[in-house]
């Protein structure tokens, strides 16, 4: 019986990544920085807008907690993933993208007709990421999906915030996490995104429950979530919602508490092309580290050294020899 180290859960989306510039996202009234939901014939319109754009594009799988589960296997974990794609070209380039990395990931029936999600990423001169998301079969994600059996072979559960801003998969979230609860396995999860948080925060806090064992984030979604206005507040006040928690912080690293003690974990100033996907590599990086039995530091520094290298080129992932790489660059100095 197979045993896994993390269990996710998430949105299926193939991203599809172009360069644009401010102007661009002004013209056609888009909120840089953050992600927003739109139709399918919203993100058609805007997709059109940009044709001139799109021979630079780039295809790749994505959605948040995949991005974090699939970067976790290639640097060593044994993984579950749990989501929803649709019987199209995308959703089949999307279950290989999850086989290529030795993922696992549910079965529950034949593959239904429809649209896999997507998302248009759009990256602007200062690295930036803006993301417009048509969800797609994504939108149906709900408890069908889940494998109960799976969660007591799991050490640890990852939820993507960006579940929320669905019915279903919020509820879904929901009962991972109780399931966890029940099982004595540990629950982690991100707040995703500060339009997220902003929007949703008390659908986030239901996903939360009384406390998870272990929340990511970055400073603007934790000072929104908790409704404060400097880093050390915030930090102060997420101990009421996560008994562990890791606020990323750019170039400037990562804060991390342990449960016990603040820790202050540096980071690896580069110049930065795209930051898609640089949340989710810090956690699959963080989450792998700890997994594996190293502390927070250790797990904070590979975590923090994964997402330097990520921004320096582009899509959110690294390639499968790069993981390797890091973890002998930072395991050979801890």
């Amino acid at each position: 019986m197979t045993h896994y180290h993390i269990y996710g859960i998430g949105a299926a989306l193939v991203d599809t990544e172009i360069e644009v510039t401010d102007a661009d996202l002004e013209k056609l009234d888009i909120q840089k920085g953050v992600m927003t939901l739109a139709d399918e014939a919203r993100q058609q319109e805007i997709i059109a807008a940009l044709s001139d754009h799109m021979v630079h594009s780039r295809r790749a799988s994505g959605g948040s907690a995949a991005n974090t589960i699939i970067a976790a296997s290639y640097f060593g974990s044994k993984n579950f993933y749990s989501c929803k794609v649709a019987d199209d070209d995308n959703g089949a380039f999307y279950i290989n993208d999850l086989r290529a990395a030795g993922v696992d990931y549910h079965h529950n029936g034949a593959l239904e007709n429809g649209t896999t999600g997507r998302c248009l990423v759009m990256i602007t001169p200062d690295a930036e990421r803006t993301m417009i998301t048509f969800l797609g079969k994504s939108e149906s994600l709900s408890e069908r999906e889940i494998h109960p059996e799976v969660v007591p072979r799991s050490q640890y559960i990852y939820v993507e915030g960006y579940l929320v801003s669905s019915p279903t998969g919020r509820a879904a979230a929901v009962k991972l996490r109780e399931l966890a609860e029940q099982n004595g396995v540990k629950t982690s999860l991100s707040l995703s995104d500060p339009a997220i948080v902003n929007f949703f925060g008390d659908g986030l806090r239901e996903m939360i429950g009384e406390s998870v064992d272990m929340l990511f984030c970055n400073e603007a979604e934790a000072m929104a979530f908790t409704k404060t206005d400097s880093i050390e507040a915030a930090a102060d006040d997420l101990r009421r919602y996560a008994r562990c928690f890791a606020i990323t912080r750019g170039s400037r690293g990562s804060l991390l508490f342990d449960g016990n003690q603040m820790i202050d974990v540096a980071g690896h100033p580069v110049q930065p092309i795209d930051t898609n996907g640089a949340g989710d590599m810090f956690a699959g990086a963080f989450l792998y580290g700890l997994t594996q039995g190293h502390d927070y530091e250790t797990a904070g520094r590979l975590a923090n050294r994964a997402a330097a290298t990520l921004v320096t080129q582009y899509g959110p992932r690294l390639q499968a020899e790069q993981h390797k790489h890091i973890k002998q660059q930072v395991l050979v100095e801890a």
